[in-house]
């Protein structure tokens, strides 16, 4: 029984210091951004621009590349049904050509 609560007493110490590290990891990162925070804003209106002109881009690309998707998935679904019958159509090509040889004109004889 004492080595389960020795066992517990490991784990919460386990928790207790990932808890610390978190705080200090966060703790460090709002100090980071407030020191960076004037430079975040100035790049931030500096390439605003930039920004900007991205998202009329993805405006542009988004429909034309859901459509190219769309007739890829429907190409996709129609080649996954019509697979199966490969052998079918393969099988009734052969009896197709069987008729069409028994079904052929005798060649003219040459005198």
């Amino acid at each position: 029984m004492i080595g389960l609560l020795a066992l517990g007493g490991f784990v919460m110490t386990a928790f207790l210091l990932i808890a610390v590290f978190g705080a200090v990891l966060f703790i460090l990162k709002a100090v980071l951004m407030l020191v960076l925070l004037p430079l975040r804003l100035v790049l931030g209106v500096a390439l605003f621009p930039l920004r900007l002109a991205g998202g009329l881009i993805g405006l542009v690309l988004v429909p034309v590349l859901g459509v190219i998707g769309l007739l890829v998935a429907v190409i996709a679904i129609v080649g996954g049904l019509l697979v199966p019958l490969l052998p079918l159509a393969a099988l009734v090509f052969v009896i197709w050509l069987i008729v069409k040889a028994a079904k052929r004109p005798v060649a003219m004889v040459p005198r």
